[in-house]
């Protein structure tokens, strides 16, 4: 379809352009759900609550928590509390526990942040006459959501969403991970990593010490029930810790060269300006190097705890 000022191409099949006047937001959200109403999450200055209404995700989700919470369990009430070294424990559980906060908070901040979600069904005429694209210039309209299609955007089809510098979709965070939360994924794979190795370390220093002792004087748990759970606890740990390190150089590899796995996988030939090493780690982090870096809650602000009735602005909402 051409017009004096563009032109204007489906990514996958042709597909009409919605009429002028027309309900844009059909279907909601899809999959996504933005707790304040379906509208309030494409209005500027209205953040609110991104949430994927995925049956497979969220399992994984909730899994994912049940495992770290069964980690800090075991941890906690059968190494080290009855240890009888006092600053053994305080200084591993201090360590364990404040690391397996940051990582379940890293992932939430990863499951409930918008990922760069292109507003849906705003390939409307008026819309596009407001771009005042110069003449010949071609757009690209996903012809699944009806909507703009940015460069480097890509099509969810569990997020039924185009995402912004989408790198995959991710269903142990039931988010996809684009320009927006990159960040915060980074950072579960990092601390989980890290919970995992220091949870394999203190079951070799556990092991260790009840071999040379009665095993009841080293855990308030029988002998049978203590070596399942720490057993349970390391086949826990090595699979963690191989996926999410490995997760890990891979997502801090595709941020140094500026290129997400998709684009990788689709050996895309880079038509923007690449943000290298430093400067792509500065972009997806925001700013300099700093301890900020490391802080899931950077930017995180509670505005408002109670709903209020259905039409007015807002609802419970976080500042992501």
């Amino acid at each position: 379809m051409q017009s004096s000022n563009h032109r204007l191409r489906d990514m996958d099949q042709h597909h009409p352009l919605l009429s002028a006047g027309a309900d844009v937001e059909t279907g909601s959200l899809g999959a996504g759900v933005m707790v304040g109403g379906p509208n309030s999450g494409h209005t500027a200055g209205n953040r609110t609550v991104w949430f994927i209404q995925d049956s497979c995700g969220m399992v994984c989700a909730t899994m994912t928590w049940f495992l770290v919470l069964y980690a800090e369990f075991v941890v906690n009430f059968v190494m080290l509390l009855p240890a009888k070294n006092f600053w053994y424990s305080l200084l591993n559980g201090a360590t364990f526990n404040s690391l397996a906060v940051l990582a379940l908070a890293s992932h939430l901040r990863t499951m409930l942040t918008d990922p760069g979600a292109v507003p849906k069904g705003n390939a409307t005429k008026e819309y596009m006459d407001s771009l005042q694209l110069k003449p010949g210039e071609v757009i690209y309209k996903c012809p699944k959501c009806c909507s703009i299609k940015p460069e480097r955007a890509h099509h969810c089809s569990i997020c039924k969403r185009c995402i912004r510098k989408m790198d995959h979709h991710c269903p142990w965070v039931n988010n996809c991970v684009g320009e927006k939360n990159q960040r915060f994924f980074v950072l579960f794979t990092m601390y989980i990593a890290l919970i995992s190795a220091h949870a394999l370390g203190l079951s070799g220093m556990h092991f260790f010490t009840c071999i040379k002792v009665q095993w009841n004087e080293c855990s308030d748990f029988s002998p049978g029930v203590s070596v399942l759970l720490l057993i349970f606890l390391c086949l826990e740990a090595i699979l963690f810790l191989t996926f999410t390190a490995v997760m890990f150089g891979t997502q801090i590899h595709s941020i140094c060269n500026d290129e997400t796995e998709i684009e990788r996988l689709k050996n895309e030939k880079p038509t923007w300006e690449r943000h290298m090493r430093w400067d792509g780690m500065k972009s997806v982090f925001g700013g300099p190097p700093s301890f900020l870096w490391c802080n899931p809650f950077t930017g995180l602000r509670l505005r408002r705890l109670l709903m209020v009735t259905q039409g007015r602005r807002g609802g419970s909402e976080f500042s992501v």
